[in-house]
């Protein structure tokens, strides 16, 4: 053994040892296996492709119902897009009623719709991928577009109560001053967000998860929210709220587009984190062989993860260095042969294969 493979080999030891490094690890382990990042970009797309259409119905809509109260509108849009630092200002600029009446509103109330589905549908393909449920127990047509309209419409409507309860707030600025009500208000939004992600997290995932195991990753995902949102005037607009002027509307699309990828990203990793919490999937192996306890754990879960059939059997092996070897091991395969005579070829190799009948 190299001196190098020594070295990677005791900090592997190191962070095994200590729980609090080992539980980071995991999650991060974790959401490299489920490719977590290519699912928080599939929800950012379809956020994307959502957010102007909703932004435009949102503007056309104040403008019929607070017609009379136009500085109530005002902090109410503030509100809504105090969400989105630094590029709020300027979607603020671009975006503008699209008539009381007529078809543009029809239209776009549909591709907001459309767009809000796909976030949803995407959602429950995350958390269900996170969670290890395997195919054949999520739900399938038309349980999961019933399921999509009901997300879009808890989070949705508990998004606009949140709006106009900042807007309304903003509002109270003058009589609630100092640090008090400040940490009122955040406290307030932190609560709200909470049961949001919360009841979000409930519908999007299986059934096979209880609500009860949804908490944790609720709690942090609005946690990581809040923190999020006070600091998201440095992490997105540092250095975009200078070249803005300078590339305009590609400046914005581009903005727009890093903070819904990384409010996706932070969610995914809140419920990395829940999931690891909840399946015990630590201490985790950075260099194997040889493999953990823990490893076999989430190995398995990938693979049950697969299962397209209720009538399917996924099993899961070590074998080569990573295995046991020696006697134990030809014990094992002893113990195991009868049964793989039974089920046939496929039970030699570890594959998906119909139950012994």
């Amino acid at each position: 053994m190299s001196r190098m493979q020594r070295l990677l080999r005791a900090v592997d030891r190191f962070q095994q040892r200590h729980r609090w490094l080992a539980f980071g690890v995991a999650a991060w382990k974790k959401f490299g296996d489920d490719q977590a990042g290519n699912l928080a970009a599939l929800i950012a797309y379809y956020a994307f492709a959502a957010i102007f259409p909703l932004l435009l119905v949102l503007v056309t809509v104040l403008d019929i119902v607070l017609s009379n109260d136009p500085e109530l509108r005002q902090r109410v849009l503030d509100s809504a897009l105090v969400n989105y630092p630094v590029i709020g200002d300027q979607l603020k600029q671009n975006v503008h009623a699209l008539g009381q009446t007529g078809v543009a509103l029809v239209v776009g109330l549909i591709f907001t719709f459309l767009g809000a589905r796909g976030v949803a549908g995407a959602a429950q393909n995350a958390l269900n991928t996170a969670w290890g449920v395997p195919f054949s127990a999520r739900p399938g047509f038309p349980w999961a577009l019933l399921r999509s309209i009901s997300l879009i419409l808890v989070v949705g409507i508990g998004q606009i109560i949140t709006v106009i309860l900042s807007g309304i707030a903003g509002g109270t600025a003058n009589v609630i001053t100092g640090l008090g009500g400040h940490v009122a208000t955040v406290a307030a939004s932190l609560l709200l967000n909470m049961g949001l992600f919360w009841a979000g997290f409930r519908l999007a995932t299986a059934r096979q998860v209880t609500a009860r195991d949804l908490r944790l990753g609720a709690f942090v995902a609005a946690g990581a929210w809040q923190v999020l949102q006070l600091a998201g005037s440095y992490l997105v607009g540092h250095e975009l709220s200078r070249s803005s002027a300078l590339y305009g509307v590609f400046g914005l699309v581009l903005g727009l587009m890093a903070w819904l990828y990384l409010q996706a990203q932070i969610t995914l990793y809140a419920v990395e984190m829940n999931v690891v919490k909840v399946r015990k999937l630590w201490p985790r192996s950075l260099f194997p062989p040889p493999l953990t306890a823990q490893d076999m754990a989430a190995y398995r879960l990938y693979a049950k993860a697969e299962q397209r059939l209720p009538e399917l059997t996924i099993e899961v092996r070590e074998t080569g260095k990573a295995g046991k070897t020696g006697k134990a091991r030809k014990a094992r395969e002893a113990r195991e042969a009868p049964e793989a005579r039974k089920a046939g070829p496929a039970g030699d190799t570890g594959e998906a294969r119909d139950p012994p009948g």
